[in-house]
């Protein structure tokens, strides 16, 4: 799978999804875009869940300000 940020993997899934509904497609082919469709929801799962992780330590840390005055 190529490499994808968050928001062009988001922008993947809703092509898959647009395309999906549109049901054009043989099964083969519609099981191919399923599959790529979760592994990108795996992708963003991941990194938001990375991203709160990444919040939650820096709104731990202690502010400057406070810092100064020890």
């Amino acid at each position: 799978m190529e490499q994808y940020t968050l928001n062009t993997a988001m922008l993947r899934i809703k092509e898959i999804t647009e395309a999906l509904e549109q049901n054009t497609f043989d099964l083969e082919m519609s099981m191919k875009l399923y599959e790529e469709g979760v592994h990108l929801i795996s992708f963003c799962n991941t990194a938001l869940n990375d991203a709160r992780q990444r919040i939650t330590e820096l709104s731990q840390l202690p502010d400057e300000d406070e810092a100064d005055e020890d």
